[in-house]
Formats: structure tokens, sequence, C-alpha cells
């Protein structure tokens, strides 16, 4: 079963809140925290990978907390994902410098995995956080 770890699902729950507040000045990690039920701790972690990676950026001070650095549309999911978790790996064998398995060269398996990684990496950079926006509408109504 391939499964997203929970650096990548708040991540983008997390960046999501922050598109929704996009051009109405920054959230707290609080906010974001509350809104989004993920502790201030875990938070702080994301949120920093986040600004390192230059996704957000942080306003300090009285009405400071965090902004995203670009315009919603503009911030895909793949971009996200890879800022918290890297590039995705279907397989150990494709993990850079891994010498794990011997079977590498002319591995068709490895082949597929590969190929496979990259139509998900693909599929990621086509949804940004508008899109989610736009679901979300859809949902509430």
């Amino acid at each position: 079963m391939l499964k997203l770890s929970t650096k990548g699902q708040y991540g983008v729950r997390a960046m999501f809140e922050l598109a929704k507040n996009y051009q109405k000045g920054p959230l707290t990690i609080k906010e974001i925290s509350e809104r989004q039920d993920v502790s201030v701790a875990y938070l702080e972690q994301l949120l920093n990978k986040l600004r390192k990676s230059r996704l957000i950026k942080s306003q300090k001070g009285p009405g400071g907390g965090y902004i995203i650095n670009k315009k919603p549309e503009e911030i895909s999911i793949g971009m996200i994902l890879n800022a918290l978790e890297g590039p995705v790996t279907i397989a150990q064998c494709l993990v850079p410098g891994d010498r794990g398995c011997n079977r590498v060269e002319g591995c068709v398996a490895r082949l597929l995995w590969k190929s496979l990684g990259e139509k998900i990496e693909n599929f990621l950079g086509t949804i940004s956080l508008n899109d989610l926006i736009k679901e979300e509408v859809k949902i509430t109504g």
C-alpha cells in the first residue's frame, strides 16, 4: 500500500488554510492548528520546512503569522509534498545512492516503479491549492 506520511497530509492542510486566507493577511500558527486540528508543535516543524523551501513566509510582530509566497494557483500539491517529503520514491531501489538491490541494472520492475513515480509526481504537479479551494466550495456549497 502506498501511504502518504502525516508530514505530507498535514502540510497540505496547512497550506490549504494559508491559501484560503490569501491576500487577507497572515494566519497565526494557532489559527492553522485550530482550523486543521494539528498540534502547534508539529505545525512548527512543517511550516519551518515550507518556509525554507520558500513556499511561505513568516511575518513577525503583532498581526504577524504566515502567508503563502505565491498565488494559490501557482502552488501545486507536488511542490508542497516535495518540500516536506522529497521526491516520490515508490521503491527503495530508486533512492539515489542506495545499494540495497544487486539487480538495479536492467531490472524491468525498477523501470515500472520509476515510471509510476514519475506519473504520480506529474499528476501532483497539476493540482494547485486553488483547485482544493474550488473543491471545498463544491463540498460545502
